[in-house]
């Protein structure tokens, strides 16, 4: 009777040191964990902020300039749409000019007087004239110089040449409003490009955002499997009597209640908005990637 006493007692003793190496083990694996959340945790925040401060900067720098060259080039658009407008008007009065002119009094033109003076110079240069008709070739010349200064006199004061002055004055007024345009648009695509380029980079950090936080939820999982598995052996151990214990219980310190709190509302939350998400695009129709459908088959099984 008292060696099979001695048998259980150390049974009992052998019983209770696997068990406390198995507590041991247990809360390590699951405080390691703890500290993996912690610094999971601590790398979201700082991911949230860095979209936070990258959507702000493209709000504030480069959305803003873009809008204000835009609202420039859409103004200076409309001008040109005016100058546009009495340019083609004034071509049409042009024409008008034309037709009478044709039907004038005055059929000649500048240009035809300058032909006939080149004409007659050229047949003084070439030809050998005597004197008495070089100098009637050179008294013509002098009536057709005087009938072109007489013609552009009274040219300069017509109608036709004012509109002339004013379809020159608008083409270099549009030569430089193209100008502006293409310098303003310029302007407003090189923030534009910018601020896509923010947009793309916030788009890497949400989606690095998102595997995170997959990546937080199961590992919170893992220590939560492993904190069940310690208060389970944590009861066993409790049920061996004190005398047949060869190691002393191990006074476990008082927890950071708030702060574990605290942590486990931050994971319980984003874990509710993942569910959030995937039931939103399981209603939509789209496909679900493996951590979406198994938080829908968690939600399913409670």
């Amino acid at each position: 009777m008292s060696k099979n006493n001695s048998r259980n007692t150390q049974n009992s003793r052998t019983s209770f040191k696997s068990l406390q190496v198995l507590t041991e083990d247990l809360r390590k694996k699951r405080d390691d964990l703890n500290v993996k959340t912690k610094s999971y945790i601590n790398d979201l925040q700082e991911i949230e902020t860095n979209i936070d401060r990258n959507l702000k900067d493209a709000k504030e720098k480069y959305k803003k300039k873009r809008d204000y060259w835009n609202n420039k080039v859409r103004a200076l658009k409309e001008k040109k749409l005016e100058y546009k407008t009495l340019f083609d008007k004034l071509l049409e009065e042009i024409k008008t000019f034309q037709k009478k002119g044709k039907n004038s009094d005055h059929p000649i033109s500048i240009k035809q007087v300058e032909r006939k003076i080149n004409n007659l110079e050229r047949t003084i240069e070439t030809e050998n004239l005597e004197i008495a008709e070089e100098n009637a070739i050179i008294d013509k010349i002098k009536e057709l110089a005087e009938s072109k200064q007489e013609f552009l006199a009274e040219q300069q004061n017509s109608d036709f040449f004012k509109i002339e002055r004013k379809i020159e004055i608008v083409k270099i007024n549009l030569n430089k409003i193209y100008e502006q345009l293409n310098k303003w648009s310029n302007k407003s695509q090189e923030n534009h490009a910018k601020m896509l380029e923010i947009f793309q980079n916030v788009d890497k950090l949400r989606e690095n955002k998102r595997l995170m936080e997959e990546e937080l939820i199961e590992n919170k999982k893992a220590a939560d499997r492993y904190h069940e598995q310690f208060l389970k052996v944590m009861n066993q151990r409790k049920k061996i009597p004190r005398g047949k214990r060869t190691y002393k219980p191990y006074n476990k310190p008082n927890p950071k209640i708030e702060q574990r709190r605290k942590k486990n509302a931050i994971i319980e939350k984003i874990k509710q908005d993942k569910l959030a998400e995937a039931l939103e695009k399981q209603k939509a129709g789209k496909k679900l990637n493996l951590f979406e459908a198994r938080l829908i088959l968690e939600k399913s099984e409670r």
